[in-house]
């Protein structure tokens, strides 16, 4: 939000979307049914040390912003005020040497209740409607409805939309599927055919679909219509009180999708498997299935980041949900429902996701493969995927790998990977005789030479656990490896 955009909001003053609050030193007592009504109507904007009835700019206390923010989160993330809780991130700004804070409100799909009354928003205010069977009952139909991505904006052109991210996930299409529907549609085509124009039934007007931002749309475009729309990507293993590296995603999905599987894929070994006969990349397919997820099913009225984050022994996503029930869920009793269909319907169409349900046994599969162990899914306001990797990050590509690969942990780290992955044992098998490092790499089911030399060949030279037969020239042409007959101890 602009400082012009806040002056016009302002100017216009108080109305079915526009709250004024003085809130000086302290917070309003009312402000929370504000929250509250906008959040079951259509959303709004509540300003902090604007005068009501005159529109001017009282400003609130500067000593006090810290703490009457604080209060703020506090208390629309307590249950026992606002049920299901709220996430939403008040911004002070500063106008005409008065200072002042913006809270935008999302529309939600839940009803929700302030102390244990529902609250409406009207043009006459905040009105409590819980006595009133026949609006609490228009108000749970409205919500039921139809999904927040469906939201209609007839006044975004098809130019808010980056043409070019369409066009690759149109070549994605088709290049996973031969005379794929897409085949001979242009960009307009795509939309409506995956149900990302719509019709707003009130008001008749035909616009493109909150889903057709998220997917396609421009930064700014997003941003001007989801302002807390964000994916932040952790990976903490060495520093635990804060990260060793990390990404904050605030673009459309499709790109958002890559950027998270390349930051897995920066910090996560990707270990020797194999599935049937065939060399898999377990990692690669964990990581499909959990990024796919956060991104896909998220809440997107709820203003909660969505995190992707990588410890020592685990990696867990969070995002917003809508739930169905409470607590960890049993892959037996799993019963999938659809959260953002018009998004689902895209993203398996570009290879991205599957039909619905079978993430949650995928994920359960390969994880099993890869780490030996079994992943949880906690069910709540705050959808949770836990995955034990059991230190198969503790080896990496990424910031700090060096450190990894000198001094006295090398020994200990390269028997880590190998033998507790198998690779250990079958590569002292293999290389009985020399081998080339292509033969290696086939052996391996490796597609990156540099992801073999790296991570497998350079460590288990260093220990001596490999030999090279032209050890005066290692980057021979004709350079080969031979295993080094003594064991680990």
């Amino acid at each position: 939000m602009t400082i012009k955009e806040i002056k016009e909001l302002i100017s216009t003053g108080e109305k079915i979307d526009v709250e004024f609050k003085m809130s000086q030193d302290e917070l309003n007592k009312d402000l929370y049914e504000s929250v509250c009504s906008f959040n079951n109507r259509d959303g709004g904007h509540i300003f902090l040390g604007v005068v009501d009835k005159t529109k001017e700019i009282c400003g609130v206390n500067p000593d006090k912003i810290d703490k009457l923010k604080k209060d703020f989160t506090t208390a629309i993330n307590n249950a026992n005020k606002i049920n299901p809780p709220l996430y939403l991130t008040p911004e002070d700004y500063e106008i005409d040497g008065k200072k002042i804070i913006y809270i935008r409100v999302p529309e939600g799909t839940q009803l929700r209740r302030l102390n244990g009354r529902i609250l409406d928003r009207t043009y006459e205010g905040d009105i409590d409607i819980t006595d009133n069977a026949e609006l609490v009952y228009k108000m749970y139909a409205r919500k039921q409805s139809t999904y927040f991505v469906n939201k209609v904006y007839p006044n975004l052109g098809l130019e808010f939309l980056d043409f070019d991210v369409i066009k690759r996930a149109k070549k994605m299409a088709m290049g996973r599927v031969d005379n794929h529907a897409w085949a001979d549609m242009n960009e307009e085509e795509i939309l409506r055919s995956s149900g990302l124009i719509l019709t707003n039934p009130d008001t008749g007007r035909e616009g493109i679909t909150l889903a057709a931002i998220l997917l396609f749309g421009k930064d700014s475009t997003i941003m001007s219509v989801l302002p807390q729309y964000k994916t932040d990507a952790i990976y903490r293993v060495k520093n635990m009180d804060r990260y060793d590296d990390r990404e904050v995603i605030i673009t459309n999905l499709i790109d958002s999708f890559r950027r998270l599987m390349d930051f897995g894929k920066k910090h996560l070994n990707d270990v020797f498997v194999t599935e049937g006969d065939q060399s898999i990349s377990a990692r690669d397919k964990i990581l499909r299935e959990v990024v796919s997820n956060i991104l896909a099913h998220r809440d997107y009225s709820n203003a909660y980041s969505a995190k992707f984050v990588i410890e020592q022994n685990v990696m867990y996503t969070e995002n917003s949900n809508l739930p169905h029930g409470h607590g960890e869920l049993q892959l037996s009793k799993f019963e999938a429902f659809p959260k953002n269909p018009p998004i689902s319907k895209v993203f398996r169409e570009i290879g991205y996701a599957d039909e619905l349900g079978s993430g949650m046994r995928n994920t359960n599969k390969y994880t099993k493969l890869y780490s030996g162990g079994t992943p949880t899914f906690i069910e709540d306001n705050i959808f949770r995927i836990n995955i034990p990797i059991d230190n198969v990050a503790n080896l990496k590509v990424g910031p700090g790998a060096e450190s990894y690969l000198d001094g006295e942990s090398l020994e200990h780290s390269a028997m880590k990977l190998n033998i507790d992955l198998l690779l250990y044992a079958k590569l002292r098998d293999f290389l009985q005789v020399p081998k080339t490092r292509k033969e290696i790499q086939e052996f391996c089911g490796y597609k990156s030479r540099d992801y073999l030399s790296k991570i497998i060949l350079k460590p288990l030279v260093k220990v001596g656990k490999i030999k090279l037969t032209i050890p005066d020239k290692p980057q021979s042409s004709k350079q080969q490896y031979v295993w080094h007959n003594i064991d680990i101890k």
